[in-house]
């Protein structure tokens, strides 16, 4: 488990271009660039993007259940 900085899609949602950041708890490694992360007590998918070297979460479309 770290901490890092990621574009958080509740807080882009309707702009262009990604600019709001936020900090996310990444929990587990489930799959090549994919991420199980902690949004503020949300679990949810996000990927990195090694282009840019940030991570973007989504905490609409993507939120993990179990």
């Amino acid at each position: 488990m770290f901490k890092k900085q990621a574009y958080i899609q509740s807080l882009n949602v309707g702009k262009t271009k990604p600019e709001v950041t936020d900090e996310i708890t990444v929990l587990e490694k489930v799959g090549d660039n994919d991420y199980i992360v902690d949004y503020k007590g949300v679990r949810c998918h996000a990927l990195f993007n090694w282009f840019v070297c940030a991570y973007f979460a989504d905490d609409v479309y993507g939120r993990v259940t179990q």
